[in-house]
């Protein structure tokens, strides 16, 4: 049977979302997890494929996204980038992120989890910065590979103490064309006034995720 194959044998259908699940190989007193959202077009399957590069020791997590584009393309909402710049559906958003919320709660409570790592790629880190700044008490930490912070989300954001202890991890390549790196700076900057705990990276790519940003974040979620 191919990876392929196994992972979409293993889809699983009793929450929310329908997700790939990677168990943690061991029991543990703190129970952790890495919840991972794919970008615009792909689905589940994409970023589960980098389950084996995480600890045992940490559940990892890969849902749908639930607007259907067409034959396995998925996405968390429709984006327009014919004027240059993108444009959201901004229902989509709200009802998304409320999806996304709802199925933490309910993965935390299935697996019995004490942290839940909140990251994803492009559309998925979008929504990942979305979650993790206006709700930081779901999430220890926001994985953000290529990503950026959405205006529409920016007024919600509350500078508490809650905001505070969250953690982010940004990488953004400086020859993205699809989210120009501009848009990781910008976030560098809002998250530092914040007062968030932020460990940034650039690295000389496109709109991908390298391996060396898999390294830098296995051993930033280890610290």
């Amino acid at each position: 049977m191919s990876l392929t194959e196994m992972m979409k044998k293993s889809l699983e259908n009793d929450l929310v979302l329908q997700y790939l699940v990677r168990p943690a190989s061991s029991a543990s007193s703190h129970p952790k997890a890495v919840m991972l959202l794919h970008g615009v077009g792909s689905n589940e399957q994409d970023l589960f494929q980098l389950a084996s590069h995480f600890p045992e020791d940490f559940t990892v997590i890969s849902p749908r996204g639930p607007v259907v584009l067409g034959d396995g393309r998925f996405a968390w909402y429709e984006v327009d980038f014919s004027t240059g710049k993108p444009s959201i559906n901004a229902g989509q958003e709200a009802k998304s992120r409320q999806d996304i919320q709802q199925f933490i709660s309910q993965v935390k409570e299935k697996y019995n989890l004490s942290e839940v790592y909140l990251g994803g790629f492009s559309q998925g880190a979008i929504m990942s910065f979305s979650i993790g700044l206006t709700h930081p008490e779901l999430v220890t930490g926001i994985l953000a590979f290529s990503g950026r912070i959405l205006q529409e989300i920016r007024p919600q954001v509350q500078r508490n103490s809650a905001l505070q202890q969250l953690k982010v991890f940004i990488s953004h390549g400086t020859q993205d064309s699809t989210l120009p790196v501009h848009y990781a700076r910008e976030a560098k900057e809002y998250l530092q006034e914040a007062g968030v705990r932020l460990t940034y990276h650039e690295q000389d790519m496109g709109h991908q995720i390298s391996g060396e940003a898999i390294t830098k974040v296995i051993s930033w979620l280890q610290v």
